[in-house]
């Protein structure tokens, strides 16, 4: 009877360990090979990519649109051609890059679909300064990552959206370039501009 708990006991530990293999070998998977089960029609990979890129993807539309509603369904359409496209990635950039580069080509034709007073109110609103801060709470740490972001959305659309590739995304220039479809040589252009500015804003505020 000891015996057999003590096997029972041994065949479940392995199994647990074995599970515990599988789910970590899951989660190892690669976007290219989540990419190209997606290919195959696998909704199991494709809910997989969706967890691990949906928040700083959400993110990156919103910054664009200015708007919560339009970059929850932007969000939905770009896995949409996610899983219609999968088959043609050729993996010329990384997934993530593939992917910030559908949603930018998505918002931006949406912001220009969209330019109606909701969204120019938001815009106008961002970029005004909160009179109750005071150059000592800007000091404080807890007001830095605030004031960063409203700092960052005085930028113009050009600048904004290198600055948070970079910082946000971690994308290099040549990712950058990619995904914004310009040269190399702009994007550190706009990088140099767009720190300069950041930093007066910074400074004055």
């Amino acid at each position: 009877m000891t015996i057999a708990l003590t096997h029972a006991k041994s065949a479940t530990a392995a199994a647990a360990r074995a599970a515990a293999r599988d789910t970590a070998s899951d989660d190892a998977a690669s976007d290219e090979a989540l990419i190209k089960r997606i290919a195959g029609g696998d909704q199991l990979a494709m809910r997989t990519l969706y967890a691990r890129h949906r928040i700083p993807l959400y993110r990156w539309l919103l910054r664009i649109v200015r708007n919560e509603t339009v970059a929850e369904d932007l969000l939905s359409d770009v896995f949409l051609d996610v899983w219609r496209q999968a088959a043609s990635f050729e993996g010329r950039a990384s997934v993530s890059t593939w992917l910030l580069a559908i949603a930018r080509y998505k918002a931006l034709s949406a912001r220009r679909a969209r330019v109606d007073t909701e969204l120019l109110d938001e815009r106008i609103t961002s970029t005004i300064a909160d009179p109750a801060d005071t150059p000592e709470a800007a000091l404080q740490e807890k007001r830095r990552g605030e004031l960063l972001r409203e700092s960052l959305a005085k930028l113009s659309p050009e600048h904004s959206e290198v600055i948070d590739l970079v910082y946000y995304h971690g994308k290099s220039v040549k990712e950058v370039a990619e995904i914004v479809g310009v040269g190399e040589g702009t994007v550190k252009t706009r990088m140099f501009y767009a720190r300069k500015k950041l930093a007066d804003l910074v400074a004055s505020a």
